[in-house]
């Protein structure tokens, strides 16, 4: 069940203000985007397979379900993908056990948010049981709500994620701030009809019309997001 808090968002007079502010978490909050692949590398690797490293282009920030079922049609490894889906997720949780490191920039602006009272959303393609382990490090009090990828039909890079944020949250999607940092959450957040703030971490994400990137969280405050919702959106 997706984690909410569904308080409806005051809007200004206006209608033109910033009325949510939508997070990827794996890579855009938390240092993990590694981890993934290390895990998926090590495992394939008892499996009697090596992964190409131009595979981790592939398989970042995608659902489990995709990025998995191209590892196993890629090296024909005997393993069925539900079987490898609760391996590489209980390699994951053992690997962030104690401490998951935080992007740089993540912690200022998180604190910078809940200090305005910003509606603030976890939308991740990961599983509940991952995101809820990483909400200990985060903060659960920091969001409103939490959307795991295990828990929409469709999750990134469809569209689905970020319209059941705004949704909830009662917040038009072309009045929300998405930061993702890599293509397949940006093309998510775009599909939505949000304002993206792209933050690559893995791979290279492509300039486009409407699309902000910069180099990391500490490039972004609460006046930059405020500035990218005008009144001519």
């Amino acid at each position: 069940m997706t984690s909410t808090v569904p308080a409806p968002v005051a809007r200004t007079a206006d209608g033109h203000a910033l009325q949510a502010v939508l997070l990827d978490m794996d890579g855009t909050l938390v240092d993990t985007e590694g981890f993934w692949w290390e895990i998926e590398v090590g495992v394939f690797g008892e499996l009697g397979h090596r992964l190409d490293e131009s595979w981790r282009d592939v398989v970042v920030g995608g659902p489990m379900t995709r990025s998995a079922a191209f590892l196993i049609e890629s090296t024909g490894a005997a393993i069925t993908l539900s079987e490898l889906s609760v391996l590489l997720n209980e390699r994951f949780e053992a690997r962030i056990a104690d401490q998951v490191p935080l992007m740089p920039g993540a912690e200022r602006l998180l604190a910078e948010l809940a200090r305005h009272n910003v509606p603030t959303a976890l939308v991740s393609a990961s599983h509940r049981r991952v995101i809820d382990r990483v909400l200990r490090t985060l903060g659960p009090e920091r969001f409103a709500l939490s959307v795991a990828g295990d828990e929409v039909s469709r999750t990134k890079p469809h569209p689905d994620p970020y319209l059941l944020a705004a949704r909830t949250l009662g917040a038009h999607p072309s009045r929300c701030a998405v930061i993702e940092d890599t293509a397949t959450g940006v093309a998510s957040a775009e599909a939505a009809g949000c304002r993206v703030v792209a933050v690559p971490s893995v791979g290279v994400i492509a300039p486009a019309p409407g699309r902000t990137i910069v180099r990391s969280l500490e490039d972004v405050d609460l006046p930059f997001l405020r500035s990218l919702i005008t009144p001519m959106n």
